[in-house]
């Protein structure tokens, strides 16, 4: 073995410059040695290892070198440029097999070298292939300083190879090995792709591409279609720097059927010295149709010898979803060699049972993975973006199957804790209540009241799910709950996502508890600190039965003498941790009974999916005397017509409401501001007394413009969203929304609910800024056609989804990475047998299905 000196004094001379070609076969095995450490720091940033074998001297008989001295191991350093066209050269080979089955028998220890197009800097078509006849002049410099020429071998990487040296063995099993070993992920790569939820291999086979590309055959140009993609190769006739608008490179090509116009608005000069006429070129690109003839912007280029042309990608080519600072070609690598450790048996472990397969008819999941990431040429680009194929309906399903099994395990959980049995008392209490009502209660009503009142003397905790729409009078069957909870020596509580609601409902329950003697309280985040302080006091204490609040409940320092019931408003205003956060204050030992209600109808599907922890109770029934509402969707020229409307029923003792979707003035959004309205209905209406309530107002002044409202001293309230739920005001049944297609269906249900409330006709106008998208179109004309809210969340459901219909920036928010609720509902049904069936038959296959979906299934368990 040659001296640590000498082979120092050749890597030097590499540093200057060195032109690779290919070793010619010999008669005997050449030797190989190990690679030196630190040989480059440029590679050694990257964590890219390259092993490349190189003679002092060509040993070919045309090159006139001599081969006596033994092969030195060097690290090439990196390419000035990707887009260097090959040149005729040195005719070497590539060494046959023989001599890849010799260093795999005597030199293991070798570091292996990339796969393919892995090298940094290089393109997979740069690399040298057996029988082709060219060299690749990778640096700029001058060979002068040289002694010979330099020749190399390169050695390809298989999935033997990858597994032996990032450790991805048989034994191991996905997500137990760190995304951090694969070959290219350094430190900055692995926090980044951590904030993409890949932290192992397995996370890297579920990151699932957003479509595919068909790079699979070249297509002429005079077949060129605009609009679909294609890939294209042809010989470069011209390459010019045109001054427009902007500076832009054009190329010209030809390959025999037509010409095509490259053209490149942002370029540099390597690019531009690169493209020389008589270059054959490579493009994939989207064709559009230029001035005179179709044109490729910015195309992806893959320079080539036309005695020597690269392979064309047996696969189609997956597209990834991207952030900042990743790029396609390193997904895809790091997905490449994630794929050939999947070769591995059982690498990818299946734990449905076989029968489940066959009886839902789907995949092995190690072959749709499979599928999914290198789909072959045969199948359907419109099935896959369409997620129709068979591949992805199993990993939906399985990742269904994992979200169903997780609410049924949390379920169980709650349940199996003791609770605390509400049966005590002579419910005199409830019927008082029932008494002083100025209504009788609907059969809906009576029907959840019932359900209720059964699971609060049971002594398993109740988890109920109350859903009605706006309207149908869920408020009254919460009153009732809290007091079954106060007849049996308890405390209960309920929870509001917003004060003005929080407000409203204490309000309610004062008006209807204080006759009986019980004073309910009140804490918001915005509670004095005095006020604060001596609530808390009497909750600690127990003297206080009942309190009413916001996101304040569940703070650390409020403590409960004996609570016993939890009641959330809009459940989907909060999440599953925050309604558990609550929970928990109970007794240690004893579980509180929850009770969930929501006036934002749920659809069938929906309700399978996100509350399959929940019993699930619906009041179909509106309480009598309720009035229809009529809905307009009118354009935003006619506002002064509106505005005329609004002041002739205000001047007849009406009142109104006019929502608008944000406080102050925006530059960048063109949407009317509800300060800005209301000064201008102030002066286009004088006579008319005109209040504001925003968000952004004490809570002191809110509830004051509110008891205004209610009492009949403003006449027309501007408003933003705060009034979504919980404002009933008799007498109101008018209502303006400002720009409603920038809200969903279920919002501009809620805030058409607050109307309709008495014997007056009522009618919702919406006033929209042309021009309408389709998506807006379609929203508003389901809202004049229907004031159904299960129809309307259906197609709620069916136009944003669940992730914005529950909220995606809620704690408990679905948020799905395959699956779909709307797409996939055909699977909910059969995903909800096979969940119960696979916890009482293979309670362990479901426990590792959970942790493969669901990180957090534990520690919402225990919560």
């Amino acid at each position: 073995m040659r001296p640590l000196q000498s082979l120092r004094s050749v890597l030097c001379r590499l540093s200057e410059k060195a032109d690779l070609a290919h070793m010619q076969e010999r008669t005997r095995p050449p030797h190989y040695y190990r690679m030196p450490q630190g040989n480059s720091a440029a590679f050694h940033k990257n964590q890219k290892t390259f092993l490349l074998f190189v003679r002092d001297k060509c040993p070919s008989n045309q090159c006139q070198r001599n081969s006596n001295k033994k092969p030195t191991l060097q690290e090439p350093p990196a390419p000035a440029s990707r887009n260097i066209p090959a040149t005729h050269g040195c005719p070497c080979t590539l060494p046959p097999p023989s001599a890849r089955h010799f260093m795999q028998q005597q030199a293991p220890e070798l570091l292996p070298l990339p796969t393919s197009g892995s090298t940094p800097g290089f393109q997979s078509s740069r690399l040298p292939s057996p029988g082709c006849n060219s060299r690749l002049p990778l640096y700029n410099r001058s060979p002068s300083r040289l002694d010979g020429q330099v020749q190399a071998t390169w050695l390809f990487l298989s999935s033997h190879d990858i597994k032996r040296k990032t450790g991805l063995t048989s034994s191991r099993i996905a997500h137990e090995i760190p995304v951090a070993r694969l070959e290219g992920v350094d430190e900055a790569l692995a926090t980044l792709l951590s904030g993409l939820g890949i932290d192992s291999l397995q996370d890297l086979l579920f990151y699932l591409p957003r479509r595919w590309q068909d790079r699979t055959r070249v297509h002429p140009v005079a077949t060129l279609c605009p609009g679909t993609d294609a890939v294209v190769e042809g010989q470069i006739l011209s390459t010019s720097v045109v001054q427009g608008r902007k500076r832009m490179l054009l190329c010209r090509i030809e390959d025999g059927s037509g010409q095509l116009l490259l053209r490149f608005f942002h370029f540099s000069s390597t690019l531009q010295n690169s493209l020389a006429p008589g270059i054959c070129v490579r493009c994939f690109g989207t064709p559009r149709a230029g001035r005179h003839e179709l044109e490729l912007c910015h195309p992806e280029l893959e320079l080539f010898d036309p005695d020597c042309r690269p392979p064309l990608p047996s696969r189609l080519t997956p597209v990834y979803p991207l952030v900042e600072g990743l790029k396609q070609d390193t997904i895809r690598h790091l997905c490449e060699q994630a794929l050939a450790w999947l070769e591995t048996p059982d690498a990818l472990q299946e734990y449905l049972p076989p029968d489940l397969l066959q009886a839902h008819g789907l995949w092995p999941l190690a072959d749709a993975v499979g599928f999914l990431h290198a789909p072959p040429p045969t199948a359907s680009t419109a099935d896959l973006t369409q997620d129709r194929h068979p591949a992805r309906r199993r990993l939906a399903f399985e990742e269904l199957l994992a979200h169903q099994l997780g609410l049924l395990r949390m379920r169980g959980t709650i349940r199996s804790q003791p609770g605390i049995s509400l049966a005590g008392g002579e419910a005199c209490l409830r019927q008082h209540l029932k008494q002083q009502l100025p209504f009788a209660l609907t059969q809906a009503q009576q029907r959840v009241a019932a359900d209720i009142a059964r699971d609060l003397a049971s002594s398993t905790p109740m988890l109920r799910l109350i859903q009605g729409d706006v309207g149908s009078g869920k408020t009254i069957l919460a009153a009732l709950a809290v007091l079954q909870a106060i007849e049996s020596g308890c405390q209960a509580a309920l929870m509001a996502p917003t004060e003005i609601l929080a407000v409203q409902h204490h309000k309610t329950f004062c008006s209807w508890l204080e006759p009986l003697g019980i004073e309910p309280v009140l804490l918001t985040g915005k509670t004095r600190v005095r006020r604060r302080r001596e609530t808390l006091a009497c909750l600690a204490s127990g003297e206080a039965p009942v309190v009413l609040g916001t996101h304040a409940l569940f703070q650390d320092d409020l403590q409960f003498a004996h609570l016993a019931l939890v009641v959330i408003d809009e459940q989907h205003k909060f999440g599953v941790h925050q309604r558990l956060a609550l929970a928990s204050k109970g007794d240690n030992c004893r579980m509180p009974h929850q009770l969930i209600m929501t006036a934002t109808p749920i659809p069938r599907t929906l309700a399978m999916s996100a509350y399959a922890d929940l019993d699930l109770s619906v009041i179909d029934e509106l309480p009598p005397g309720r009035s229809p509402i009529t809905t307009l969707v009118v354009s935003d020229n006619r506002r002064q017509q509106v505005i005329d409307r609004i002041h002739a029923a205000c001047q007849q003792g009406r009142q109104a409401y006019w929502v608008c979707t944000l406080i102050d003035e925006s530059d960048a959004l063109e949407f009317q501001a509800a300060e800005t309205v209301a000064q201008s209905l102030q002066t286009t209406c004088p006579d008319l007394t005109i209040g504001l309530v925003h968000g952004r107002l004490s809570q002191t002044e809110k509830t004051r413009v509110m008891t205004d409202f209610s009492n009949g001293q403003i006449q027309l309230l501007v408003a933003t969203t705060v009034i979504e739920v919980g404002v009933d005001v008799p007498n109101a049944s008018l209502m303006v929304i400002e720009d409603p297609e920038r809200l969903g269906l279920a919002q501009l249900h809620q805030l058409r609910g607050r109307i309709g409330r008495g014997d007056l006709a009522s009618h919702c106008i919406l006033l929209y800024r042309a021009p309408l998208s389709r998506q807006g179109r379609t929203r508003l004309q389901v809202m004049r056609e229907s004031c159904d809210g299960f129809a309307i969340a259906d197609r709620d459901l069916e136009l944003r989804g669940p992730g914005e219909l529950l909220g995606t920036r809620q704690t408990g928010a679905v948020q799905f990475r395959i699956a779909d609720l709307s797409r996939d509902a055909a699977l909910l049904e059969p995903v909800r047998e096979a969940a119960s069936r696979l916890l009482q038959q293979a309670p362990d296959q479901a426990r590792l299905l959970m942790e493969r979906w669901l990180p957090q299934a534990d520690l919402c368990a225990r919560a």
